[in-house]
């Protein structure tokens, strides 16, 4: 395994996170395709023994029981100070008003459920899952800050949003002193690059670490185009809407990333990874992995150095996409 600083930070991070997404409880959420308990733990200590120390959850996925579960198995598993645990907000948690978004009172009441759920004094990086257009800014970094200097929180990051709306969080906690976000999670993979126009060239002035999400398009840039569907491409409806709308136009996208995986004779996982790990200022790509194979490929992509010819042939292709997963 490999491992480097989390943006600016001084804090170390494994070069492939483990996205907790796929870990939960099937009767209590939309994903009907997610691991149970039984079957998720042997992924995480997999994970662990792998080298991997980055871990990436949310309160909402199946609506807390994500975090148990990894919680759980973190406690079994490993040593608290040795693994990064990165945990969300922002989701609807409870139908009452004040049961979602990023409202002082929404922010201070849901790190402490995700700290007992998870089984821990604090998170290494807590993030804001999408931008809440109801909440003033100033009240959001606020809160957050104040999270922070209660000890609740190491780090604080954000995801999936406009980079103006990004600049502007950066600038209001500059101008009062507050904490900084020191990470974006974005959505970036050879199918879709739009955060390649704004986000990624913020980033990289701010030296903000990218956690990019869905590095393998949902497993589209694993397999033939005209490959079987599986159960999460068949029922994931916001998968659906990442990728369906221009699916012919991604077409050569996915066979050239088979040819550049025949060329170096590895798996086309491999290829997909080692292009985002490649391009700056990608700190780690979520891998959502829900089998011992998808750890393996992973780190397999670590060994994979492409050229900038291929990493040109891989782009050539690209067209623009709507965008997608800013709200």
């Amino acid at each position: 395994m490999e491992y480097t600083r989390l943006g600016s930070t001084g804090m170390k991070v494994s070069r492939i996170c483990l996205g907790c997404m796929g870990f939960g409880d099937a009767e209590r959420w939309t994903h009907k395709w997610v691991l149970n308990e039984e079957n998720s733990r042997p992924v995480i200590k997999k994970a662990l023994e792998m080298g991997i120390n980055f871990f990436d959850t949310a309160n909402v996925y199946s609506i807390g029981v994500s975090e148990e579960i990894l919680g759980r198995a973190l406690k079994d598993f490993a040593k608290r100070d040795e693994v990064i645990v990165a945990t969300k907000i922002h989701g609807k948690m409870r139908e009452d008003p004040n049961g979602g978004g990023l409202s002082r009172k929404a922010i201070l009441t849901e790190i402490d459920n995700s700290l007992k759920r998870l089984e821990t004094d604090y998170v290494d990086l807590y993030q804001i899952h999408r931008w809440d257009y109801e909440t003033p800014i100033e009240e959001t970094m606020e809160a957050l800050n104040d999270v922070v200097r209660a000890g609740k929180a190491r780090y604080i990051g954000a995801s999936a949003m406009w980079a103006w709306q990004f600049q502007k969080a950066l600038h209001v906690a500059e101008k009062h002193g507050w904490t900084r976000f020191v990470s974006m999670q974005d959505h970036l993979n050879l199918m879709y690059r739009e955060e390649e126009r704004e986000m990624l060239p913020l980033c990289r002035d701010q030296k903000i670490g990218v956690i990019p999400y869905s590095p393998l398009a949902s497993g589209r840039l694993t397999r033939d185009w005209s490959s079987e569907k599986t159960l999460r491409s068949e029922t994931d409806q916001i998968q659906k809407s990442k990728y369906d709308t221009a699916a012919e136009n991604d077409r050569p996208v996915v066979e050239r990333v088979a040819e550049i995986a025949e060329k170096h004779g590895v798996p086309r996982s491999h290829i997909a990874l080692s292009w985002l790990l490649q391009k700056e200022p990608v700190t780690a790509p979520i891998v959502g992995a829900t089998k011992i194979s998808h750890l393996e490929d992973a780190l397999g992509a670590l060994s994979v150095k492409l050229t900038q010819e291929d990493v040109s042939y891989l782009e050539e292709p690209y067209v623009p996409h709507r965008i997608v997963g800013h709200v």
